[in-house]
């Protein structure tokens, strides 16, 4: 099972043509990543980093609310899980 939450910007992971920085500099994300949903409360608590389905590594910070804006490579491939099951 997935869930969706925040990224803050990392230095753990960068790739070359985009961006880590997920927030727009008033502390609202731009998006919300797809993480394994055992994975949030341990992050939530400990500050420990997750790993989203399209590979970005953060701190889970805040849960998203109905609406809120996806990444796209996450629901992609989210998309593409729930297909083959």
């Amino acid at each position: 099972m997935c869930g969706i939450i925040e990224a803050v910007s990392t230095d753990t992971k960068v790739r070359p043509e985009e961006t880590t920085d997920t927030s727009t500099g008033d502390d609202t994300p731009k998006f919300f990543h797809y993480v394994k949903k055992n994975k949030i409360a341990e992050s939530a608590v400990m500050g420990t980093h997750v790993v989203a389905l399209c590979g970005e590594v953060f701190p889970v910070t805040k849960s998203a609310k109905p609406g809120s804006p996806v990444c796209p490579d996450c629901k992609k491939i989210y998309e593409g899980l729930r297909k083959g099951e």
